[in-house]
């Protein structure tokens, strides 16, 4: 057991507090990682508002890499010194989802994350939970071993934590969630930080016209960068209309990056018949959609779900990374400022505004 320090979230709607917290040793299968960086994501903003429940205390902060600094006894596959980007969906290999390619959806999650004494404790001894089990606003935090992805060593470890959750949800929403053609027309909803990687997926997929759709035109103007052929800002008049106007028809595929009721409604009133709309973004607990029947009997839609990109993350992210050394995935641009720990705070205030992108946390500052 050591002791480090972590930002904990004791009472929802307040800052989080910056205070010494004790770290259990590895189980046999576990590893312990020193924490250099973490992306801040909306999914925290949720817990810290209270629009997504959580327990109390907790440790938010799962977008994460940094360097093994302790293995249990029967890790063989990583050693102290790796650098490595954490997987929020730790998965048995065992069960029908994951034997069929959809370990995203391990029927046997909460099994995997069991472990026999709390992770984090308060210098008193109280347990403190940790979102998706990892709880990565620590300086230290312990996963499983098949939880980790080892990082080539020329990745900068401020844009490898995107990799992790913002990029490998955007990205693979479009290759393993929506499966976009090539030639296609995409229509992203909502160009935060999973909103322009769904816009660079959708690039990299080689969909023939990509809109993107905000509120924000600064962000808009990003998206352009990333790859979207137009945008739209939809705070100006009829989004739907305006696409049409654009491109003669609905589109083939949309994303919806917000995790709002009216968006996702949205997504699905963008496409042409027979188009697929993909929910990304995490809506708060006791949303309700609605949508018209007739969009999906006459019109034969598809309205779909992708949950951490759908995929296998611990091989999607090295693919991933492959393709930003290839300069072929912009992550330098998504990091719109890096902040040290004691700074976390204010960089979820920044995240409220809507000024930026990503907010990266350096908890080695």
């Amino acid at each position: 057991m050591i002791d480090t320090r972590a930002a904990v979230l004791t009472a929802i709607g307040k800052p989080l507090e910056l205070t010494t917290i004790q770290v259990d040793s590895p189980e046999p299968d576990e590893v312990r990682v020193a924490v250099a960086n973490v992306g801040l994501c909306h999914s925290d903003l949720h817990y810290l508002t209270g629009t997504v429940s959580t327990g109390l205390p907790v440790v938010l902060g799962h977008e994460v890499a940094g360097v093994v600094e302790a293995v249990g006894a029967q890790v063989t596959g990583l050693r102290p010194g790796d650098r490595v980007a954490g997987v929020l969906t730790p998965s048995c290999g065992r069960c029908g989802n994951c034997e069929t390619g959809r370990p995203t959806q391990c029927r046997r999650v909460d099994e995997v994350r069991r472990r026999p004494r709390p992770a984090f404790r308060t210098t008193s001894g109280q347990a403190i939970g940790r979102l998706g089990d990892v709880g990565a606003f620590s300086q230290h935090i312990l996963m499983r071993d098949n939880a980790l992805v080892r990082l080539p060593e020329d990745l900068p470890l401020p844009v490898g934590c995107l990799l992790s959750c913002c990029v490998i949800t955007g990205v693979g929403a479009v290759f393993r969630g929506a499966r976009v053609r090539p030639g296609s027309t995409v229509a992203v909803v909502g160009c935060g930080g999973v909103g322009s990687a769904i816009i660079q997926g959708a690039r990299l997929a080689g969909a023939s016209a990509v809109i993107a759709i905000d509120i924000d035109d600064a962000r808009l103007e990003a998206a352009r960068g990333y790859g979207a052929t137009s945008v739209i800002n939809s705070a100006a008049g009829d989004v739907v209309a305006e696409l049409h106007r654009l491109l003669g028809d609905g589109v083939d595929y949309s994303f919806e990056a917000v995790g709002s009721a009216r968006t996702a409604a949205t997504a699905l009133a963008l496409l042409r018949p027979t188009g697929t709309a993909c929910l990304v973004g995490i809506a708060p607990d006791g949303t309700d959609i609605s949508v018209p029947a007739a969009d999906f009997f006459f019109q034969e839609k598809r309205l779909i779900g992708s949950y951490m990109g759908s995929g296998h993350a611990r091989q999607d992210i090295l693919q991933l990374a492959r393709l930003y050394r290839q300069g072929r995935l912009l992550l330098d641009e998504m990091v719109t400022r890096v902040i040290p720990f004691g700074e976390i705070n204010e960089g979820f205030e920044a995240m409220k505004s809507g000024d930026v992108t990503r907010v990266v946390v350096d908890l080695r500052s």
